[in-house]
């Protein structure tokens, strides 16, 4: 059967965003591995000094750009992919969505001249009382807003064809991709409040001082939910994608596929205390009710789990894999998309177990500004998220440049050196965290390490090192597709993976948007309301704004 296909303007759209993601990849990612070396005492900053005036310097530009642009560019041009071929028509007002993508990209270099200026040190969390320019606090709105109107072109579009197809069900791709959007709209509420009625004004003169618990509790009311704007699209890949390119395969349930991501939507937001169960500011028992909504989300990821380990069995079986695992051997795993994505998997399934030790009350008093934390989130956002977003460039930006990948053997290279690299760098960092290594510390240069930490700190340089050919192996795979003068002999087909069941069979409430919305606003406004209310009607501006750097 003959693909739907999208114009040559909307493979153009598509691809902006994905090349502004990869540009901020590259700078990002360089940051990465000179962190790594600093722990193992490989101490490069002093000859980039020109570049960049220190560590602390670096590990901004490294959280800024990998965890946001990077991650929130191709997210959002991945979501646009997939509600216009879902969906089968282009986008309702194409002029909404080139506004918001060209004000993301004004947000950006906005945000990036005062953090390479070194006027922005301040961290991917950019906690006040540390003070940056003003032009960094006004950059971060213009992404987060841009990113916005971009989702509203997206509902506009859905609602077109909810219009003209009252009695179907949405297409599974169209449909997560539209829930991921919602999700975003709602979670960046906290930051943009953060920074419109906090940062902004207090970096501009307008307010003297801030009250440094209640910005954190802004922050983290998106901050959290910021790890499921990451991580869905990469759920969308594994449960609609995947099993197609693994081995011709089916989706396992659309039923359960859609159940599940209803439950991010309604788990994801009222849970950002778990984050603060060292704040003094918040009380035990909204700690403690965070806790429970945080142990509940991670039901939907075994959810995740279970349908897409049985898609995948499904696609090895019919590859002629036989017994309980000889089946995992006959996917496809020379097809560098498959790989990649499998990989990713393979880790974030301990880094989801990682997040549990962190939700744990007792164990996060241990464990929470310790090097346990970052090695937890590089296998969650840096591999889970990132190596499935490599694995879905491998066969988008073929699609929409129509030139062939390049290279199929090292794009392959990437995934395994990615794999492993990450397995060396972040097991450290948990061992590290476990012995007492704090995070956020250039620990190659501290005079009090101890030696039980040696070995360990120059695993994270090994580690750092593969992982920083991988990352240049992709960054060259992607170059060259690019360039490439070979073009594909025909159309590329999109994988998508058809479901075991027919999905107009799947329930009517699961495709039903009205009560899950009002679902998750209700359990927002219970969970996070009195507390808000009460922080701000008692609201400290006290602190004044430091540099430290």
């Amino acid at each position: 059967m003959k693909q739907y296909q999208l114009s040559t303007g909307e493979k153009k759209f598509i691809g902006s965003h994905l090349l502004v993601a990869i540009l901020a990849l590259a700078v990002g990612s360089l940051f990465g591995p000179l962190q790594a070396f600093e722990h193992a005492g490989w101490d490069i900053y002093p000859y980039i000094k020109p570049l960049i005036k220190s560590y602390y310097q670096g590990l901004t530009v490294h959280g800024v750009l990998n965890a946001l642009v990077w991650t929130t560019f191709f997210i959002m041009g991945f979501l646009t992919f997939n509600v216009t071929f879902g969906l089968k028509r282009a986008l309702r007002n194409p002029t909404l969505n080139k506004v918001g993508f060209w004000v993301m990209v004004v947000g950006v270099v906005t945000a990036a001249i005062p953090i390479l200026a070194n006027q922005a040190t301040v961290l991917f969390t950019f906690y006040p009382p540390l003070k940056a320019n003003w032009a960094f606090y006004l950059g971060l709105t213009l992404v987060v807003v841009g990113s916005w109107v971009e989702g509203w072109g997206l509902f506009a579009t859905y609602l077109g064809w909810r219009k003209e197809n009252p009695n179907e069900r949405t297409p599974f791709i169209a449909f997560a991709s539209i829930l991921t959007a919602l999700l975003w709209q709602i979670c960046t509420l906290g930051v943009a409040t953060e920074i419109l009625t906090m940062l902004l004004p207090w970096s501009l003169g307008l307010i003297e001082n801030v009250d440094p618990q209640l910005a954190r509790t802004y922050f983290w009311f998106t901050g959290h939910p910021l790890v499921y704007f990451w991580l869905l699209p990469a759920y969308i890949s594994w449960y609609a994608m995947l099993p197609k390119q693994a081995g011709n395969g089916k989706m396992f349930s659309d039923s359960l596929a859609r159940l599940s991501f209803w439950i991010f939507l309604v788990l994801s937001t009222p849970l950002g205390f778990h984050h603060q169960y060292v704040d003094p500011g918040v009380p035990p028992v909204w700690k403690f009710i965070h806790s429970m909504l945080t142990f509940g989300v991670f039901f939907p990821s075994m959810m995740t789990a279970f349908t897409v380990v049985a898609s995948l069995e499904h696609a090895g079986r019919k590859q002629g894999g036989k017994g309980a695992l000889a089946w995992i051997g006959k996917l496809n795993w020379s097809d560098p998309s498959v790989a990649a994505q499998l990989l990713a998997g393979i880790l974030f399934f301990f880094g989801g177990i990682g997040g549990l030790a962190n939700a744990s009350y007792n164990v996060n008093l241990v464990l929470h500004n310790t090097a346990f934390i970052p090695g937890h989130f590089h296998l969650t956002v840096a591999t889970g998220v990132t190596l499935s977003f490599m694995g879905i460039s491998y066969w988008l930006l073929p699609y929409l440049t129509g030139r062939k990948l390049w290279n199929p053997k090292w794009a392959v290279a990437q995934a395994w050196t990615w794999f492993v690299g990450m397995i060396i760098f972040s097991n450290s960092m948990h061992v590290l965290g476990l012995l007492g290594a704090p995070r956020r510390v250039p620990l190659g240069l501290a005079p009090y390490v101890p030696a039980e930490w040696n070995s360990r700190l120059l695993q994270v340089g090994v580690g750092g090192a593969i992982l920083f050919v991988s990352g240049a192996l992709y960054l060259t795979v992607m170059l060259m597709t690019a360039l490439n003068k070979e073009k594909v002999a025909e159309e590329v087909q999109v994988p998508i993976a058809e479901s075991m069941q027919d999905p107009a069979l799947t329930p009517v409430w699961l495709d039903r948007w009205a009560p899950w919305i009002y679902g998750t606003l209700a359990l927002v406004v219970i969970v996070y309301g009195p507390q808000l209310v009460d922080m701000i009607s008692n609201i400290a501006l006290t602190s004044p704004g430091f540099r430290v750097w």
